[in-house]
């Protein structure tokens, strides 16, 4: 995927509020050797009403140093998805540069790890 990827068709405006998008804040990172394409684990803390959740992303252009305690943004009710062996509990909202590495949507830095985004 990049940036000159062709618009999705119009969708019901209510299946887009049916996700739970809420601010995260990365607890953990650990290299992801098994997955077929560069990775890390995530564990992210998304407050007291969701607690902390596990995921996989292909976010190796950001340091280990440079994602622990940064404010991410998560898709937290889609389920789990298994990758690799490995549980992956929701899904990291990011863009796509024209490399098509994906850069981590970030909210401002008075967001609260549990914020709802919508």
């Amino acid at each position: 995927m990049t940036s000159s990827q062709e618009p999705k068709p119009q969708s019901d405006p209510a299946h887009f509020f049916s996700i739970d998008i809420r601010v995260g804040r990365v607890v953990s990172v650990e290299p992801f050797p098994e997955a077929r394409r560069p990775a890390c684990k995530l564990r992210v803390d998304f407050g007291p009403s969701v607690g902390e959740l596990s995921t996989s992303a292909q976010v190796t252009n950001y340091p280990a140093d440079e994602l622990k305690d940064r404010l991410v943004v998560g898709a937290v009710n889609l389920g789990r998805k298994r990758i690799a062996g490995f549980a992956s509990e929701f899904l990291l909202l990011g863009s796509y540069d024209k490399d098509g590495r994906v850069l981590l949507l970030s909210p401002d830095a008075e967001a609260d790890p549990g914020d709802v985004v919508g």
